[in-house]
C-alpha cells in the first residue's frame, strides 16, 4: 500500500522512527512554500537557514534509500500551498494512505485536519519524538492549581527524566542555581570565536529573491555561518561542551558591546528545528559535565538544563494549554505602534542599537538581550503584543510559534496576565548597568531620571507603573514598587511623565 508522508520545515528529525527502514511504496513530501515564507515577514537567513537545513536533510535520507519529492521555492509545479500541494501528490502517487507528524504549531495543526477531513484515503498523525513531554502533558500536570509555576514543572521534569538526580535529590542539594548565573562579563575569562561554516548561499538568495519573497536584515552570501546539517550541529554541540559550558552559568545574562554571544550555545535553531532533540542535547552536556566535574561547577550545567528540560518544554505546553485564545490576549491593552528603529537599528540608546543591530545583521540575540532590552523597552512604551509577537517571529532564526509567542506575549509583554510570569519584566537603566557595559558610552546617562540626557527606561519605567497601578495593585510581587511609586513627589513624577509620553510619542528622536 503506498502511503506518502508530509515533512515539514521544522521537522528534521533524521533520527525519527520513520527513517529506520527503507521502504519503496513510502514517499516523503517537503516543500518549500510562500505560505510559510509570508504569513510574517522573516530575516532572510532565518528563510536561507530552513531551506538550506530542508535541502540538506532530504539529500541525505534521499543517499540511505528513501524516496522524496522535494519541491524548491522556484520550482513551477509548486503550488505554495499545503492543501493543494498534499491533494496533488496524493493523487500522482496513488497514495492509499497519507501520513503526517503532529505540527508544533497551532494554525498548521488546524489546516492539516481539515486537509485530512478532505482526503479520500486512509489518514494518520504521529508524534514528532522531539520533545520530553506529550503535548498536553503540562496542562494535565497542572490541573485543578491556580497558577502555572515553571518551578514546579521543572522539578517534576527533572524527577521523572532522572536528570541530575542522587537518591531522589537535586544532585549539588539544590534545584536551582539561577543566583550563581548573574555575573557581568568584563572582558575574564577570554571568550572562544564561535564556531563559523562559512557556507556560500548566493545561488540561494538568488532562487529567494525571483520567487518574489520579501525578507529583511542582514546576510554574508559567501560566509553563512549557521549550522544547518545535523553533522554541523554537532560539531556546535561539541564545542558547547568544550570551550564555553565551563562559563555559561556564570555569564549567561550577561550584555556586553564587544561580545555578540558569550558563552551562549547557539543550538537553538538545530533543537527548534529538530535536527537535535533535547534529549541528545541534554545528555551529551551532563555526559561532559560529569567527566570534568573536577573542572565545571554544577551552576554552570544546571543553568543550561533549565533552559531546555524546564523553560523550553513549559513554554510548549503553555501555549497547547492556551491557545488559540493566547493569541489574541492584551491583558495590559496596549496599543502603541512599533518604532521605525526596530527595522534600521537607528536609535541613541546604547543598549538598544546593540540589541537590534545584532538581531538584524546575525538573526540571533541571546535572551537577556531580548527579554530585558528589546521586550522591556517594548512592554515599557506599551507596544501592541500584536507587532511585537510579528516583529520576534520574524527576525529571530530560532523563532517557530509555540516558542515564540508565549516567551514574547507572556513572559516579556505581560500580555497574557500573568500565565507565564508571576510579575512583569521590566526594569529601569539601573539593571541594564548592572548586568553590562552598554550604559558606559551611551548618549544619555542611565543615573538621571529626567532631563534631556537622562535614559528614557528610567521615566518610562515609573511611567508604566503609574499608567498600570490599578492593575497591579492586587499583585504581591508588584507591591514594593507601588509603595515605592507611591511615595514619589508629585512634581517629581510629573517630570518623569512627561519625558516619558515624550519617548512613547517620539520614539525614532532618541
Amino acid at each position: 500500500m503506498k502511503k506518502l508522508r508530509l515533512v515539514l520545515g521544522d521537522q528534521l528529525n533524521q533520527q525519527h522512527s520513520w527513517f529506520k527502514n527503507v521502504n519503496d511504496d513510502t514517499i516523503y513530501l517537503m516543500a518549500e512554500m510562500r505560505q510559510e515564507t509570508d504569513y510574517v515577514k522573516h530575516h532572510i537567513q532565518k528563510v536561507v537557514c530552513f531551506f538550506t537545513a530542508m535541502r540538506a536533510f532530504c539529500e541525505t535520507l534521499s543517499n540511505e534509500g528513501h524516496q522524496f519529492i522535494y519541491m524548491r521555492i522556484t520550482d513551477n509545479e509548486n503550488p505554495q500551498d499545503l492543501e493543494k500541494l498534499i491533494e496533488t501528490h496524493v493523487t500522482q502517487v496513488g497514495a492509499k494512505k497519507f501520513e503526517y507528524q503532529l505540527p508544533d504549531e497551532y494554525r498548521l495543526d488546524e489546516q492539516l485536519k481539515r486537509i485530512c477531513a478532505k482526503l479520500s484515503i486512509e489518514t494518520a498523525a504521529v508524534d514528532t519524538e522531539h520533545f520530553y513531554t506529550e503535548r498536553y502533558e503540562l496542562r494535565d500536570f497542572f490541573k485543578g492549581k491556580k497558577q502555572l509555576i515553571m518551578e514546579s514543572f521543572y522539578r517534576m521534569m527533572r524527577k521523572k527524566h532522572d536528570i541530575m538526580m542522587v537518591n531522589g535529590q537535586p544532585d549539588g542539594g539544590k534545584w536551582n542555581y539561577d543566583h550563581s548565573n548573574r555575573k557581568k562579563w568584563t572582558g575574564n575569562p577570554e571568550i572562544p570565536n564561535e564556531l563559523n561554516f562559512e557556507k556560500d548561499i548566493s545561488e540561494l538568495i538568488s532562487e529567494i529573491e525571483s520567487a518574489g519573497i520579501k525578507t529583511f536584515g542582514k546576510v554574508n552570501q559567501e560566509k553563512f555561518n549557521w549550522p544547518t546539517t545535523r553533522e554541523e550541529c554537532l560539531k556546535v554541540l561539541r564545542f558547547f561542551c568544550e570551550k564555553l559550558l565551563l562559563h555559561f552559568g556564570d555569564f549567561q545574562d550577561a550584555l556586553h558591546t564587544d561580545q555578540k554571544f558569550l558563552f551562549h550555545s547557539r543550538l537553538s535553531f538545530a533543537m527548534n528545528s529538530k535536527i537535535l532533540t533535547p534529549k541528545e542535547v541534554v545528555d551529551t552536556v551532563l555526559e561532559y559535565y560529569y567527566e570534568h566535574s573536577d573542572d565545571i561547577a554544577i551552576s554552570q550545567v544546571e543553568g543550561f538544563i533549565r533552559q531546555i528540560l524546564g523553560w523550553r518544554e513549559y513554554m510548549r505546553g503553555v501555549y497547547w494549554k492556551e491557545m488559540p485564545e493566547y493569541k489574541k490576549l492584551n491583558k495590559l491593552d496596549n496599543t502603541n505602534s512599533i518604532p521605525n528603529f526596530f527595522w534600521t537599528g537607528e536609535t541613541k540608546m546604547n543598549c538598544l542599537k546593540h540589541a537590534l543591530n545584532q538581531s538584524l545583521e546575525e538573526s540571533y540575540a541571546h535572551h537577556i538581550q531580548r527579554l530585558m532590552i528589546i521586550g522591556n523597552y517594548a512592554l515599557l512604551t506599551q507596544l501592541h503584543p500584536d507587532e511585537v509577537d510579528e516583529w520576534y517571529l520574524g527576525v529571530y532564526i530560532d523563532a517557530i510559534e509555540w516558542v515564540e509567542i508565549t516567551n514574547t506575549r507572556g513572559m516579556s509583554q505581560f500580555a497574557d496576565g500573568g500565565i507565564v510570569a508571576t510579575k512583569p519584566y521590566v526594569s529601569s537603566a539601573n539593571y541594564i548597568n548592572k548586568m553590562g557595559n552598554y550604559c558606559k558610552e551611551c548618549h544619555y546617562k542611565h543615573a538621571k531620571k529626567t532631563g534631556e540626557d537622562a535614559c528614557p527606561f528610567n521615566a518610562l519605567y515609573w511611567n508604566f507603573l503609574d499608567d498600570k497601578k490599578d492593575y497591579f495593585k492586587n499583585n504581591q510581587r508588584m507591591s514594593m514598587m507601588l509603595n515605592l511609586l507611591g511615595k514619589k513627589d508629585a512634581k517629581e513624577l510629573h517630570e518623569l511623565k512627561e519625558r516619558a509620553q515624550m519617548v512613547i510619542s517620539n520614539p525614532d528622536m532618541f
